[in-house]
């Protein structure tokens, strides 16, 4: 039994001589690759086998492993060495070898015909490759050649027997098609310089002249099955990849179409017309295209029926067609104004296919296809001169503007009900569906202008107005939708319509939570025209602060109320009381999501922003009092989980309302922004900093009990990083207060928020005579923190995870590369702990690198690095004492890597002058030569590093060579 061979002894022996490259090692290689559960095994099989294929026995053994009593796998893994061999070492093979190994290899594609498919398949591309390295010099006809070798044979009777296998004319054909198909492919994936690239795409295309006519046959020959016809439409597919002209095989395409109305074919029909004319190429023959136009427009019929019948595969195919033919050929069909009532057929084609009743993605997956389609033809028609193009707009307006209204009806939602039985894959795929609608209104806006938002706006004004008319929700949230969509990129602020559309919101039933999210985001997008007429805003205002209270529209409220004090903050003045008073319910009351509250918070620092100077403590005090109890609350308690993310919302919120109250901002993006900026009289505190004041007595006692821990200590920085950031020069009474404090937070428990907050401060308060000795303080307790560290604490933490668990080494997160940079750094430091630890860590870590598989990358890359850095501080870059440290070091890399150093040894030593100009060459290579002898004797290797060190040094007689 085969199975029982995986069970023997993996083909690689542990030490250096392979095992013997027979047929029956191959093949046990192979049963231990694909049978045997041991994954180690598994592994040293596949690097085996991996060399077995490029050495020159391979060319030999691959024929054995074919033989018909193998199993498939190992006929497989002989085919594939085949292609190996012909694809990469063709070198190899002497010429006069070429012929036979042709012969060899069709009679094996012949004998493979009927099976296995994946052993065919690799032999055509075997022969695929061959091909590819004799075109043209030396095979001039090859698919002539290769039709020949397939045609049928007549049965002799060489064995004397007279009796022969009859051949299977079918296996025969679909061989040919097989190895037909790859030949493209092959050319595609090869490896070739431009020059040979060129000639041999030439020699291919010339073949298509045959290809083509006896695809054509096989297509509408009655005797053709349907297997045959599939492979046909394959290997067309493939062909087209080589840029063949359409103009010779639009005869071939056009037969594709008649497979179309066959459900077997139907799939691979589509792909292959779809690949036939999507080649730019075939710009260059209208006449073909023209011709191929009447069989699109002529699936129309089947498309509506498939449609219908909500056949989704049927009209997806053949929206496919339609797109590709309108879409990679709009401006050439354009042009053919013999034909305009062809292309504008096929646009109304395309039209439908955008319109396809159903629900997307649920019922339909069609449409999405169509949306660049009117990208294409809208860049298309305005790319004419002025006159030409007045003539396509006549034509093709009146269909942009059913369009608008297809793409509207087409975003409406389903029913509530049936909305909720959707997956949230298919709530979020319908979310990006529209998002796509949106951007291509935004887009059809440039054609058809001004008219298309009066169309709009018309519309909805029937609808909310008219008492007969019975509305669905789904009618006025498309509407709003569509406008929303324009607005937001587009400058409507000249549009007469939008106070007409901003007269009608609030007329508006927010009672459906889709309509109203609608709602919100439409105010949101009308922002900066508000602020133009801040006289509409009393109108509008109370429908966002009544959305502000719903949960549910949580995200569309607060982000429109946030767009609304940032652009209109200088005429909020009058609804500020409203504003305030909402929001600070709705935060009391937890209605909305963490994200959400840090939005609101940014809204109402712009709304104070604004307001007169004395009013903004006396507001900023009562906005904040509730949630500054509520830390204070928190801050008595002993740390838990709960508490940690309560303390970090509310001091996010602080944060978040730092990082837009700025009274300074008062003129910014208005008019006057070129005037100065408007700076309260120096005696009045900026009200941030009071508030600051005022709780930092707080924030250090949350800091002394929450000291350890990093998301905490960053949450505090945040709110001070904010203020710093915003107030600018108006923080300076916080800076030596806070300049304290960081120090105290770093030295205690060093973290990157407090550097980069400490950055902050240097950036602006640097320069500042006042402020000079509290940053200069600053800095140094911050340096001295952070060279303790580096020296000591990191070095040991990494020496106890690589002896106890070197398995953390595995993580993505874990920068081995910069550990070991740290490492080198730590090498050249003049400490002996430091010194010691460093070398115990490359210990370590050099001990590891054959089970860590990212140690071992690092080692590789970067060992010659660090033999360089150790052989400078053994020259003399380190005090003499240290030298001991190293010799542990170049021991290790001796153990673990002998080649390695001995190539890392040979290329830094052979720098004139390195490591020290006190030795010779021939010392050098004395050196390396004792070093490397040594792989076990701590002594000796730390005598010969010694003496070394020495005669670098220039302190040391001639007895080094007498050794």
């Amino acid at each position: 039994d085969p199975f029982t061979l995986h069970q023997m002894e993996p083909p690689v022996s542990p030490g250096d001589s392979p095992v013997e490259l027979t047929v029956e090692n191959v093949e046990s290689a192979l049963y231990q690759l694909y049978f045997d559960p041991d994954m180690e095994r598994k592994n040293v099989a596949q690097k085996w086998l991996t060399q077995a294929q490029t050495s020159a026995r391979a060319w030999s053994f691959c024929w054995a492993l074919l033989s018909p009593d193998k199993i498939p796998e190992v006929q497989f893994f002989g085919a594939s060495t085949l292609h190996t061999k012909i694809s990469r070492h063709w070198s190899d093979l002497p010429a006069d070898q070429h012929e036979s190994l042709r012969m060899q290899l069709l009679s094996h594609i012949l004998h493979f015909s009927s099976g296995p498919k994946m052993v065919l398949t690799r032999l055509c591309v075997a022969l695929a490759s061959m091909a590819l390295n004799l075109i043209p010099q030396a095979w001039s006809q090859p698919v002539a050649d290769m039709v020949r070798a397939f045609q049928p044979q007549k049965p002799d009777s060489e064995d004397g027997s007279g009796a022969k296998a009859p051949q299977d004319p079918q296996s025969h054909c679909l061989a040919l098609l097989e190895l037909l198909t790859v030949l493209p492919e092959e050319f595609q994936s090869s490896r070739l310089a431009q020059a040979r690239r060129g000639q041999l795409r030439e020699a291919l295309a010339g073949e298509w002249a045959v290809v083509c006519p006896m695809l054509r046959q096989l297509l509408q020959s009655q005797d053709s099955s349907n297997q045959v016809k599939e492979k046909v439409l394959r290997c067309l597919s493939s062909w087209v990849g080589l840029d063949v002209a359409l103009g010779e095989s639009h005869k071939l395409v056009q037969d594709c179409f008649t497979a179309l109305s066959n459900p077997e074919l139907f799939d691979t029909a589509v792909e292959t017309i779809v690949n036939a004319i999507s080649q730019p190429d075939c710009q260059r023959y209208v006449n073909a295209l023209v011709n191929l136009l009447p069989l699109v427009l002529g699936l129309h019929d089947q498309l509506k029926t498939a449609a219908q019948n909500g056949d989704m595969e049927t009209s997806h195919g053949i929206c496919r067609i339609a797109v590709a033919m309108g879409e990679t050929h709009s401006r050439v069909l354009l042009e053919q104004v013999d034909h305009w009532q062809e292309y504008l057929a096929l646009v109304n084609m395309i039209l439908f296919c955008t319109g396809i009743p159903g629900h997307y993605p649920v019922s339909e997956t069609t449409s999405s296809l169509t949306l660049t389609f009117w990208y294409t033809l809208q860049d298309d028609i305005l790319s004419f001169e002025e006159d030409k193009q007045a003539v396509y707009l006549q034509v093709y307006r009146p269909i942009y503007f059913q369009l608008v209204d297809v793409l509207l009806h087409k975003s409406h939602y389903p029913s509530q009900e049936e909305y909720e039985s959707w997956s949230s894959d298919d709530k979020e795929q319908f979310r990006i569906y529209r998002v796509d609608i949106s951007d291509t209104l935004m887009y059809v806006y440039e054609m058809l202008g001004a008219e298309l938002l009066s169309n709009l706006y018309d519309r909805l004004g029937r609808q909310l107005m008219d008492p007969q008319q019975s509305v669905v929700w789904q009618d006025t949230e498309a509407l709003l939708f569509g406008f929303q969509s324009i607005a937001e990129t587009i400058d409507v602020n000249y549009s007469d319509v939008i106070p007409g559309l901003i007269g009608l919101i609030p007329r508006i039933n927010i009672s459906n939570i889709m309509l109203a999210d609608t709602v919100m985001y439409t105010i949101g997008s009308l922002a900066e025209w508000l602020a133009d007429h801040p006289v509409m805003l009393g109108g509008i205002l109370p429908m966002v602060l009544q959305g502000l209270v719903k949960p549910e529209l949580s995200v569309s409220s607060v982000s429109t109320l946030k767009r609304i004090c940032r652009e209109c903050r200088l005429d909020l003045g009058p609804y500020a009381q409203d504003i305030l008073t909402v929001s600070q319910d709705v935060l009391v009351k937890e209605i909305h999501k963490s994200s959400q509250c840090m939005w609101l918070m940014q809204a109402l620092g712009f709304l104070l922003s604004a307001l007169p100077a004395e009013e903004i403590l006396g507001r900023l005090h009562s906005l904040i009092t509730p949630h500054v109890q509520q830390l204070d609350t928190l801050a008595q308690q002993e740390p838990n989980p709960a508490n940690k993310q309560s303390i970090i919302h509310i001091l996010g919120m602080l944060s978040s309302l730092f990082t837009t109250l700025d009274i300074n901002r008062q003129t910014d993006g208005l008019e006057g922004a070129a005037s100065p900026r408007l700076t309260p009289p120096q005696s009045t505190q900026n009200p941030v900093v009071v508030v600051l004041q005022q709780v930092f007595t707080l924030i250090q006692t949350i800091l002394s009990k929450w000291l350890h821990d990093s998301d905490v200590v960053e949450a505090v920085c945040g709110v001070f990083d904010k203020s710093v950031r915003t107030l600018l020069h108006d923080f300076g009474p916080m800076v030596a207060q806070l300049s304290e404090m960081l120090g105290q937070i770093y030295s205690a428990f060093p973290q990157a928020s407090a550097l980069d907050l400490a950055r902050q401060m240097v950036h602006i308060f640097a320069g500042e005579e006042h402020h000079i000795s509290n940053i200069r303080s600053l800095i140094e307790v911050l340096t001295s923190t952070t060279l303790n560290i580096f020296q000591q604490g990191w070095v040991n933490i990494h020496v106890d995870i690589l002896k106890r668990k070197p398995d953390l080494y595995l993580s993505d997160q874990l920068d081995v590369k910069a550990l070991f940079y740290c490492g080198i750094l730590s090498v050249k430091f003049p400490e002996t702990p430091t010194v010691k630890a460093a070398s115990m860590f490359f210990t370590e870590f050099l001990s590891r690198c054959k089970d860590v598989p990212s140690l071992g990358d690092v080692l590789q890359r970067d060992g010659k690095l660090l033999t360089e850095t150790i052989l400078q501080a053994v020259g003399g870059g380190s005090p003499r004492s240290l030298t001991e440290h190293f010799s542990e070091v170049l021991l290790s890399l001796n153990r673990h890597c002998p080649a390695l150093l001995s190539q890392w040894l040979k290329e830094t030593l052979q720098t004139p002058g390195f490591p020290s100009a006190q030795v010779s060459t021939e010392q050098k290579h004395t050196f390396t030569q004792q070093l490397l002898r040594e792989q076990t004797n701590k002594r000796r290797v730390k005598e010969i590093v010694k003496e070394f060190s020495l005669l670098c040094r220039g302190l040391q007689g001639s007895g080094y060579s007498d050794y």
